[in-house]
């Protein structure tokens, strides 16, 4: 099979170009422009253009808001980014060539590191790369170095470099301006080992990361296959991480303003394509490769996809604040509980709403100066509940919470029984379709917590929703119902 992007039809199928209402400059260069020069190529979806014209292809719209993504990339506006769709969604040809390509051409002089499963497909990926170049070097603006042979390893003219490996592969001794990482993850039998996982973690903290250089940018490009793979531990590290996140079919808050239910990718996959699909892969791989919501192997008590997401509240909504705290800093080689606020408010109708969730990891001084400033934040109409942990230590602490939070209503008390006998009630309301969240940057963490709760690696923002829960539902707080604002975090 050759490597050349204009015949690699496994990613790109031949789509006719839709409608449209501009006429972007490279949309009108015709085959031979090549000798115009690189100034009718201004952004990176020009640039896509310009390279599939030829073929009579077009980006489709999932490809335009990638592109726009790495766009930011270039410029800086984004320095982590994690790319998440299902298969066949041609995100490598976007990602992992068409993008180092225009890359050099605005940072000519940089480092790039390239990390696939395996150095195979990591040698693939830089050979699409380096027959891209080398067939357009005037539009570029550069050309490969004379001496540059290898599918791995290659310079240009320009004086960037650029480095394919393999994860686990070799990288110590070299820098990187921007790290790309497509598909890290080789099959299911390493998704579901936690030696293998850990192992792909530890290399990218110790040994890939390192290698980064200041105001470096990352890119990982991947699908879902575990809850605990180096997507969700990302996400959960704490670090920002700009997510990009497309699901096979649309599901509600779309980032493309699809329906839910509407395919991703219409003219390479319909709807009915699949669903059947669904039906033969069976529920988790399809909630992992193709949703990118991962669920555990063993089933979880919340079913997820019962929560709707709105951007109003209704009237009459009686709140709590709840929390879950912790008291460590993260620290390398630590992974410790996160001390959790969740915002749960609810209807005349019994509805309940989850409007913030405050989420981070800190000491002890940190974590009691946050839970006053944000129920300040809240306003004294929102009751906080705080647990009471057993022994001195525990009461001195809600003592001392409560005595800050003069003027609030406070309710501490201990907790009692299994985590999954305390989160029962709750779930049952999510079973029942009664749960809605405030669109927020917090759903998506807040969503796969409780998609794989009680076999997830966290779960403290399920403890702090089943005390904010248990807290509305046993009459331990005042009455009143009031208009709640909605603070955006």
């Amino acid at each position: 099979m050759t490597d050349r992007l204009s015949v690699d039809s496994a990613e790109i199928p031949a789509v006719a170009p839709p409608p449209r209402k501009r006429r972007t400059k490279a949309a009108e260069i015709s085959s031979n422009t090549v000798a115009l020069g690189p100034q009718l190529i201004e952004t990176l979806e020009n640039w896509a253009e310009f390279v599939l014209k030829p073929l009579q292809q077009t980006p489709a719209p999932h490809h335009r808001l990638l592109l726009d993504h790495l766009e930011r990339v270039t410029t800086g506006k984004i320095d982590r980014l994690l790319v998440l769709m299902p298969p066949g969604s041609a995100k490598s040809t976007y990602s992992s060539t068409i993008f180092p390509a225009w890359w050099f051409r605005h940072h000519p002089r940089s480092s790039v590191i390239a990390a696939s499963h395996t150095a195979d497909l990591a040698e693939h990926f830089g050979r699409r790369l380096r027959n891209l170049i080398s067939e357009h070097e005037h539009p570029l603006g550069y050309r490969l170095a004379p001496d540059s042979h290898a599918a791995h390893r290659f310079a240009t003219t320009a004086k960037g470099d650029y480095f394919a490996t393999g994860v686990h592969g070799p990288v110590i001794g070299r820098r990187a301006d921007l790290i790309l990482i497509d598909d890290p993850i080789k099959n299911h039998a390493d998704a579901d080992s936690a030696q293998a996982r850990d192992h792909l973690w530890n290399w990218y903290r110790s040994e890939l990361i390192t290698r980064l250089k200041p105001k470096g940018r990352i890119v990982l490009i991947m699908t879902r296959w575990h809850h605990d793979d180096i997507g969700g531990r990302l996400l959960d590290s704490g670090d920002s991480w700009h997510q990009l996140k497309l699901p096979a079919l649309a599901e509600p808050g779309d980032p493309l303003g699809r329906s839910p239910g509407e395919p991703l990718w219409a003219d390479w996959e319909d709807a009915a394509a699949l669903h059947r699909k669904r039906a033969t892969v069976g529920s988790r791989i399809w909630a992992a490769h193709y949703q990118q919501a991962p669920i555990s192997a063993a089933g979880g008590l919340f079913p997820a996809a019962q929560i709707t997401i709105a951007d109003t509240l209704p009237p009459n909504l009686r709140a709590v604040r709840a929390w879950d705290l912790a008291a460590t800093a993260p620290e390398a080689g630590r992974d410790p509980d996160w001390t959790v606020g969740v915002k749960l408010a609810r209807a005349l109708d019994g509805r309940c709403y989850v409007i913030d969730v405050v989420r981070f990891r800190a000491g002890p001084h940190v974590v009691s100066e946050t839970v006053v400033a944000t129920a300040k934040c809240d306003g004294n109409s929102v009751s906080v509940g705080l647990p009471q942990d057993p022994g001195q230590a525990g009461k001195q602490q809600v003592a001392w919470l409560s005595a800050q939070l003069h003027g609030f209503t406070v309710v501490a008390s201990p907790e009692t029984g299994a985590k999954a006998t305390r989160a029962a009630p709750v779930a049952a309301q999510v079973e029942a379709g009664r749960m809605t969240l405030m669109r927020a940057p917090w759903n998506a963490a807040f969503l796969e917590e409780l998609q794989n709760f009680p076999h997830g690696r966290k779960d403290d923002q399920v403890d702090a929703l089943s005390r904010a829960y248990a807290l509305l539902a046993d009459g331990a707080l005042p009455s009143r119902r009031v208009q709640v604002p909605i603070f955006v975090r």
